[in-house]
Formats: structure tokens, C-alpha cells, sequence
């Protein structure tokens, strides 16, 4: 029999006598653990698929791998430990229908059983000490959206180990999964079980006093639960994100709202804000947030103790390693004045010392998902690096030059950290941003990183000058001081509906936690200071969307070089003990964490503003580098990249002389095209790795040697002029016309004017009728033969012959 005859006459009728689908609540099912990692024109790898996953009471108990009974039954034993480690199952099972081989991932254990255990017996055997919360958590199903939503494996063990973490009353708890990977939603299925299972802290208590242990007649109230964050566009897609719940139930503290009623509010079970509400009274001061380009702070009074302390039960706290968490953080009198709650921080952010004090503060975390991971199952993107430098990335003062503002300190070089915070060149930023804006698609949504709001505001007017859209709102900045409009502008920038604006400007407001799936390419354009910020913007673009394969990064200030951290998705080492993380100071010598004034001059002297002589002006230039990387930060080269894309070229030349061959004949290069579109590189794919590789204007030629062996593409127009003088070195004056004519359709159109079945059009083209062209050129088979074999001095290997 093979695989499928030995599950339905075997497998199937030995699961269904043990009780699998018979005992209530108990069911078994084929279950695709991973998509499959993206590889190109909506294509993905093979995916991670479990023969069967046992689960009973809604928890997943054990995996099954099923091989055909010709095959020896422990077969699939590597696959299933791979799965339930997936899983976080306890009990693997690999079988050929006829033998049973099971697998204690816990302890171990390895041996040969006789049959299934029952739903019970694998409840008994995974949980051998009672626990009535935990069974109160299991018995409550995810909120499914009316069957169209369903736990990815990764979230589904995120919630077990957090809900487990509860049941066995931790009250500090902290998740690691990487930006994209749906923590909101995460924390929504938790706070969703919590809450119909009638959770709270007093339940806990009361479970302590009582020496049974149990909660049978104790009548329990519904939990109160604060998701605290640090900036109102993450309080607000989470407040969106739990509107399964009923309206009574959610309460968004607003400090208008409290000023208006004079209190905070009381009413409610599920709580959003962020710390700048609760650190204070309604009026605001002219401050902002700790990123300097974030949310108002407040000044008074804490507002927060309005409170009770145990007035919570359960604080989780979104992106926990910005602030809250941190020994030095303002922040941190939150969350230790309402420590009797269950505090569960969120963080896309894997322990450096530059964020140890929130390991310190949680514990370890009880589970992580990586980026690396997220992308090789496929529910995250890859991405490739744009590297640009200028040659004026520094700048030392020259006389020939003018200040029109602020005191030049003639002894200084002005650095890439200096630029639009200190001193200012508006022909500089404008010429980075003519840089990216002609490598773009201009109608891809992309995010533009700037150095302060200041610039951001440049940045935008500078593109809005530069695009080739008539849309007046193209590109729009989105920061602190754009308020409610730039709220507006940033809604409407992530409904995938909508194109306009196409381009958003930001400093530090947009680099975490805002949800825009269709971001195809992330400028920097500011000195990204830590691996952690780097790894949160390049989470602006891993989120998955049709036709999305990968996006682009374009980096004017070497950011790519946090690659080089050994540990950028690896478990880090610890830290040396005693270390206190302080957020890296700013090229100002400001804290990062410490809030500035918006008035800016009250804290630095004027910003110098810098004049270029006009012929320096003219002479910035550019290079640019494309590179590629792999999800864990190692370098790949440009085949291996778009292989992990599109999968290996298929074999069907030896070597680059035989493609050159095929490829100079117009027969043998349609023979070829068509073979590699049997095999999966059609014209959709081949035109998307000519978009990666920046070589649209290049023959297909050079896409499949960048392919194959990572030549560096030649555009069309530099191939006719690297052969022309070979081409008419063969042919006559009236050839030669006729061949100049050829290639120049040849560089307007690409290779598909040199098939043959193009010749008539030519001809008729060059000379109105295929008549006229026989009087110029000789005869058709003259004139066969001529087109065609120029086409081998046109894909003539010049580096060979020399």
C-alpha cells in the first residue's frame, strides 16, 4: 500500500479504537505546521505538514508520521521530532501502519508501543499533576472570527506557555516573538481565555487559602486587564484588535476624557493607554515622548495611583524593552506600584545588554519565535540590502562654501550622526533622496527614516517636488507634531485599499508596531543606533501581502553593518553580571530615554546651515551596492538569495559558454525559454529577479548569468556598445543600417524583437515592405541569415577572447 491507502485502511481505524474522534472533545487532524517559506511569484517551498496532530480538550497532545507499510515503521521519526518540537508537543509517534514507535520529548524516551494511547491516557501521561486552572484555560476555544482565523503554530504555543506560566502562578512573564508575527493577536486570544474562564487574582488567592486546592462553587468576576503601551497608534490597533470582545467590556483611558470627567475610569475589563496618560493630570507640557518624536508626556501628579494597586490583574505591556522594564526608565513606578498583577511583557527584541534590564525584570522568556524562523516557515518576508554612499557622507568646512545660519566649527568633520541635527546641507538630502526615488517603484508603498522631525519635513517636501505622481498628497510626514492628521494620513497609509499617500516620512514614531502589510521598501536616512532598532525597522517590511516576494532596504548610513553582530538571531550570551543597560546615548550627548522639549533651542544651539559652492553642488555623487542576507544575518550571494526566491535553475545548460551558445540563436533561445517556464522560471519570474537584481534594462541573457553565476548584469545599451564594432566588422554598409536599426529596437524593447518571427516586422518598419528590403538586402535567406547570426557577435564572451 502506499502512504495514503496505509493511513485510511490502517492508521485511521487503529486512531478511531482508541477513542480519537469518538470520545467528545478529542479529534484527530492533518495539520500544515509552516506555509512554507516565499519563493517567488506567489510560489513557496515545500510545506511543514503533520500526518496527524492528536488533540484533546483544545490542547494539541501528540504528532503522528505516517509512512507506507512497505517502508520500516521509524521511517518518520526525525520528521515527527521535528514536529512536535514545532508543536511543543510531549509525544511524537512515527508508524508504517503495522508497527508503533513513541517518542517522550520530555524525558527522552524512545520505545515501541503496541497501540494509541486514549484521549485520556494522553492527558494523564502529558499531565500528571492536576491543575484546575489550566483546565479551566483549555476548555475556553480561541475566538476564531466566525471560523476565519486560526492560531499559527508559533502563536498557538505562545498563548500555552503564557496561559500554563499563569496557571502556575508566575506574575512575571515575557514573550520574544519577532516583529510581524502577530504579538497583539497573541495577547488578545490570552486576554480572550482569561476572561470567559473568569480568571482573576482574587480566584488565585482564594485556590492559596483553600487546602483542597480547588475552585468548584467559588463564584469568580471577570478580570481586569490594562494593555499598556508606549505610543497611542499601538493602544489604538490594539484596542481595534480586541473588538471580539463587547463594547462594555473595553475602555480606551483618554487624559482628555479624564480631565473632562475629573477621574479615571473604573468601568470596564479590558483597559488601553499608554505610560505618557498615566504618568499625570491632563494638562500637557511642551514635551514628547522618549523617542523624541513620540507621544506628549504630562507634568503634576502621577494619575495612575488613582488605582488601586491590585486594581489589575493581569498589565501587558507592548514592546516591554523600550522603557517600562528599565531600571532607569520614569516608567518603571508603573509597573512596580501595580506589582501585584501578572505583568506579561511583549517584545520583538532577543536579550543584548542594551535591553538586559527587561530580561532582569520578566525572567526569560517562556517562549521565543524568531525572525529567522518567521522567515523560513514563510509567515514572514525576506528582504534584500541597497548599500548607497555619497561622497558627502562627511563633511569638513571649506571657505569656498557659505553659512547662512548658526557658528561652523572650521576644525571639525561633521559626521553621518552630525547631519540634520547639528548641521544641515539641503542639496545633500536632496540628492539622496533623487537617489532612491529613481531606484524605486513610485507607486510601492515605502517608509522614509529620517533624522528629527525637522528633516522628516524636508524629506517630504523634497519627494513631493520629485515624484512623478500628480497626487498632492503623495507623500505626507507622519510624526509627533503632524497630531491627529498624521494619525489620519498613517490609516489611511496601511489600508491595503488605498495608494495614497504612497510615502511616509517619520523619525523614530513609525520604527515599531505599526501594522502596514504592503510596505515594499524602507529608506534610512538617519543612523540607526542599536541592532534591536534595526531589527524593529526592518520589521516595518517583513509582514506578508500577495505578490509580495521580498522588500528593499535603501541604507545611506551603513546600517546594513548590525548584520556583523554574531549574535543577530542567535540565543545571545549572558550578560557579565552586575551590568545595569542604559539605552545608548544620542549623538547629542541627550539620553534616550531622558524626554526633550519640543522647543528645541532651549536644549541646542542653532542648527548650522550650510550653503554648497555651486560646483560642489553639481559634483555629489553616489555608489551604490546591493547586497543580499540571509533571516540570520549571515551574507548570501546573489545566486544563493534568488535561488532561496525562485529555487535552483533548472539544468538545463552545462556551463556559461553553453548559455551564451543557446542564447546567441534565436531557435536554441526559445527552446530554452520555454524549457525554463516548464520548470518554473516563466516570464513572471524572470521578469521579478530583474527588478531584484536592478537589471530591467538588461537582456534576459544577463538575468539567467546573474542567476547562475553571479555575473553582474549589462544593460542593453552597454551591450550594443560593447559588440557593435564585432557586429559590423562582419557585415556591409546597407547590413549595417539595417543591423543599427535592429538594435536600436533591441535596446527600446528587449531580446523579443531578435526571435524571428519578429524579422517581417523589421523589415517592414525599416523599409515599408519586405520588397523594398529584398532590393537593399538581398535576398529573404540573405537576409535570414544575417539576422541571425549577428546575434553571436551581440552575446560574444569579449572576457574569454581577451
Amino acid at each position: 500500500m502506499n502512504e495514503a491507502d496505509t493511513r485510511a485502511e490502517l492508521i485511521d481505524p487503529a486512531l478511531r479504537n482508541a477513542g480519537w474522534g469518538v470520545v467528545d472533545e478529542s479529534r484527530t487532524r492533518r495539520e500544515v505546521i509552516a506555509p512554507g517559506r516565499l519563493v517567488g511569484s506567489g510560489r513557496r517551498a515545500k510545506p511543514k505538514r503533520a500526518d496527524y496532530v492528536l488533540s484533546y480538550r483544545n490542547q494539541k497532545l501528540a504528532v503522528i508520521e505516517a509512512k507506507a507499510n512497505t517502508l520500516p515503521y521509524t521511517e518518520g521519526v526525525q520528521q515527527a521530532k521535528d514536529y512536535a518540537q514545532r508543536l511543543q508537543v510531549r509525544y511524537a509517534y512515527a508508524t508504517n501502519g503495522v508497527q508503533i514507535y513513541q517518542i517522550d520529548m520530555l524525558t527522552g524516551a524512545e520505545r515501541d508501543v503496541e497501540r494509541y494511547p486514549s484521549p485520556d491516557e494522553l492527558w494523564e501521561m502529558t499531565f500528571s499533576r492536576e491543575n484546575e486552572w489550566r483546565d479551566r484555560f483549555a476548555a475556553i476555544p480561541f475566538e476564531d472570527k466566525s471560523g476565519t482565523w486560526e492560531a499559527r503554530y508559533y502563536q498557538h504555543n505562545a498563548i500555552t506557555k503564557v496561559l500554563e506560566a499563569i496557571a502556575n502562578n508566575d506574575n512575571r512573564i515575557l514573550l520574544t516573538l519577532a516583529t510581524g508575527t502577530g504579538k497583539t493577536c497573541i495577547a488578545f486570544q490570552i486576554a480572550w481565555k482569561l476572561f470567559h474562564s473568569r480568571w482573576n487574582l482574587s480566584c488565585l488567592r482564594l485556590r492559596s487559602d483553600n487546602s483542597s486546592g480547588g475552585l468548584s462553587g467559588v463564584e469568580t468576576r471577570r478580570p481586569r486587564i490594562l494593555f499598556l503601551a508606549d505610543r497611542n497608534i499601538l493602544a489604538d490597533q490594539a484596542f481595534l484588535d480586541f473588538s471580539a470582545f463587547q463594547p462594555d467590556a473595553l475602555v480606551r483611558i483618554d487624559p482628555e476624557a479624564i480631565a473632562k470627567k475629573g477621574k479615571v475610569p473604573k468601568n470596564g475589563s479590558i483597559f488601553f493607554t499608554i505610560f505618557q496618560t498615566f504618568m499625570t493630570e491632563a494638562n500637557r507640557s511642551a514635551a514628547v515622548g522618549a523617542q523624541g518624536d513620540e507621544e506628549p508626556q504630562f507634568k503634576s501628579k502621577f494619575n495612575f495611583r488613582e488605582y488601586p494597586p491590585n486594581f489589575f490583574d493581569l498589565i501587558i505591556i507592548d514592546e516591554c524593552h523600550r522603557g517600562g522594564a528599565n531600571d532607569q526608565s520614569t516608567w518603571r513606578g508603573i509597573l512596580e506600584y501595580f506589582s501585584p498583577a501578572v505583568q506579561l511583557g511583549l517584545t520583538a527584541t532577543p536579550r543584548r545588554e542594551i535591553n538586559a534590564d527587561t530580561y532582569d525584570y520578566f525572567g526569560e522568556p517562556v517562549y521565543t519565535y524568531s525572525l529567522a524562523s518567521g522567515i523560513d516557515d514563510g509567515y514572514l518576508t525576506p528582504f534584500k540590502v541597497c548599500q548607497i554612499q555619497t561622497n558627502l557622507d562627511e563633511y569638513a568646512y571649506s571657505e569656498e562654501d557659505f553659512v547662512s545660519a548658526g557658528t561652523i566649527n572650521t576644525e571639525r568633520v561633521y559626521t553621518e550622526a552630525d547631519f540634520n541635527r547639528i548641521i544641515e546641507m539641503r542639496p545633500r538630502e536632496a540628492y539622496r533622496v533623487r537617489v532612491f526615488m529613481d531606484a524605486i517603484d513610485q507607486n510601492e508603498k515605502t517608509l522614509v527614516f529620517c533624522a528629527i522631525q525637522d528633516h522628516a519635513l524636508m524629506v517630504r517636501d523634497l519627494i513631493n517636488q520629485m515624484k512623478v505622481s500628480t497626487d498632492p498628497n503623495y507623500c505626507a510626514r507622519v510624526t509627533a507634531n503632524d497630531g491627529a492628521l498624521g494619525e489620519q494620513l498613517l490609516k489611511q497609509f496601511q489600508d491595503n485599499e488605498k495608494t495614497i499617500p504612497t510615502i511616509l516620512t517619520t523619525s523614530q514614531k513609525l520604527s515599531t508596531g505599526v501594522n502596514a502589510r504592503n510596505v515594499r521598501n524602507i529608506v534610512l536616512m538617519r543612523p540607526i543606533n542599536s541592532t534591536i532598532e534595526f531589527k524593529q525597522i526592518i520589521g516595518r517590511g517583513t509582514r506578508l501581502f500577495e505578490g509580495k516576494d521580498y522588500f528593499t532596504i535603501y541604507d545611506f548610513v551603513r546600517a546594513h553593518e548590525h548584520f556583523n553582530d554574531p549574535e543577530w538571531d542567535g540565543e545571545p550570551q549572558e550578560p557579565p553580571t552586575g551590568i545595569t543597560a542604559r539605552l545608548r546615548p544620542r549623538s547629542d550627548g541627550i539620553e534616550g530615554d531622558i524626554p526633550l522639549p519640543l522647543d528645541e533651542s532651549r536644549q541646542r544651539p542653532e542648527k548650522i546651515v550650510i550653503q554648497l559652492a555651486d560646483g560642489k553642488e553639481r559634483s555629489i555623487q553616489s555608489q551604490i551596492q546591493t547586497t543580499y542576507w540571509s533571516p540570520d544575518g549571515k551574507p548570501l550571494s546573489a545566486t544563493e538569495f534568488v535561488q532561496r526566491l525562485y529555487g535552483e535553475l533548472p539544468n538545463l545548460f552545462r556551463d556559461e559558454a553553453e548559455l551564451r551558445r543557446l542564447w546567441s540563436r534565436p531557435d536554441t533561445r526559445q527552446a530554452l525559454l520555454e524549457g525554463l517556464a516548464e520548470k518554473g522560471y516563466g516570464e513572471d519570474q524572470i521578469a521579478a529577479v530583474q527588478k531584484m537584481a536592478d537589471a530591467e534594462n538588461s537582456d534576459i541573457f544577463d538575468v539567467l548569468a546573474f542567476i547562475a553565476y553571479a555575473k553582474l548584469p549589462l544593460s542593453r545599451p552597454e551591450r550594443v556598445l560593447a559588440s557593435k564594432s564585432l557586429i559590423f566588422s562582419r557585415y556591409t554598409g546597407k547590413q549595417q543600417e539595417f543591423l543599427d536599426f535592429v538594435l536600436d529596437q533591441y535596446i527600446c524593447e528587449g531580446v523579443g524583437e531578435l526571435n524571428q518571427d519578429k524579422l517581417p516586422k523589421l523589415l517592414e518598419l525599416k523599409y515599408r515592405s519586405v520588397n523594398d528590403a529584398i532590393s537593399e538586402l538581398g535576398d529573404v535567406r540573405q537576409i535570414i541569415q544575417v539576422f541571425i547570426n549577428f546575434q553571436e557577435c551581440l552575446y560574444f564572451d569579449r572576457d574569454r577572447a581577451s
